[in-house]
């Protein structure tokens, strides 16, 4: 099967919607993710079939959960799950969080090459970071536990937003350190196609 027919089957058993020209954006995305591979070490993925499961499906598994103007991608390293929201949701603001230098580089060239003009790339380290707005959703790929995530990146998030942290397996322990701060909206079990691996959506709201 073709990675384009790999891809648009997946999208349809996740139920979406996605314009034929956002498609081929996508796997332009993850072309380019798999020429850098060569040289930086973005992925541990590197065949593109696998990485149209691991990779774009699995970061797309969660937009119909998510609803946003304005979206923080802590962490974003190769650009996950915050490329493919911005694809996805050319109405929104996408800022890319990422402290290493190399991945904001391969950020800034995607964003670019990919004319995405609804995203940013900031090299930061979210604890420090002070940007003079507050975020709809603030969302991670296996940065961190909870505790952590939500002691790093938590004041960003918009006082009606939502804190949003990717998993795999249902994490129990995690859940039950969380902080006063923040309540738990609710876990989100997600089937992404030919993935033979667990994952949730772990949906906090901050509590002030």
């Amino acid at each position: 099967m073709r990675l384009a027919e790999q891809f648009a089957q997946g999208c349809a058993e996740l139920g979406l919607r996605v314009p034929a020209g956002t498609q081929r954006k996508l796997l332009d995305y993850l072309a380019l993710i798999a020429k850098w591979n060569r040289v930086h070490n973005l992925t541990a993925v590197r065949e593109s079939a696998k990485m149209v499961n691991a990779h774009l499906l699995d970061c797309l598994a969660v937009a119909p959960h998510l609803e946003a103007r304005t979206v923080l991608d802590v962490g974003s390293g190769a650009g996950l799950p915050g490329i493919p929201l911005a694809l996805m949701w050319p109405q929104a603001r996408v800022t890319l969080l990422d402290s290493s230098h190399k991945k904001a580089a391969f950020l800034r060239q995607a964003v670019i090459e990919l004319g995405l003009d609804n995203a940013e790339v900031v090299c930061e380290r979210v604890e420090t970071w002070q940007p003079q707005r507050e975020f709809d959703l603030v969302i991670s790929r296996a940065l961190s536990d909870l505790p952590e995530f939500l002691k790093l990146a938590g004041r960003l998030c918009a006082t009606r937003g939502t804190v949003a942290a990717m998993k795999g397996v249902y994490p129990h322990e995690e859940l039950a350190q969380l902080p006063r701060e923040f309540r738990l909206q609710g876990v989100v079990p997600l089937q992404v196609p030919r993935l033979r691996a667990e994952r949730h959506l772990v949906l906090l709201n901050p509590q002030r």
